[in-house]
């Protein structure tokens, strides 16, 4: 159901000036990261809802999004088998 909703309003996803700053940092990447964050939810393999903020994860990478603002709060790299999800 999360993914379902979170693709429904893939539109709504965006970021800050600090977010773009800390997630080109964490991930080391120079692409635009609400883009890049797009195709990464469009690809993982687990979405889930825990509190106020929904977890994308895939490709060895965890994304966390607001689930009211739908605002790109974070995204880190995980340790290999690394699971945060309930």
């Amino acid at each position: 159901m999360e993914r379902k909703i979170l693709l429904q309003n893939m539109d709504k996803i965006h970021t800050t000036k600090m977010g773009i700053d800390r997630i080109k940092r964490n991930l080391n990447i120079k692409e635009d990261v609400v883009e890049f964050c797009k195709r990464t939810i469009k690809n993982s393999c687990t979405i889930y809802k825990k509190g106020k903020n929904y977890y994308v994860e895939g490709n060895n990478i965890r994304i966390t999004i607001n689930s009211y603002s739908y605002t790109i709060i974070t995204a880190h790299f995980t340790k290999k088998g690394e699971y945060y999800g309930i």
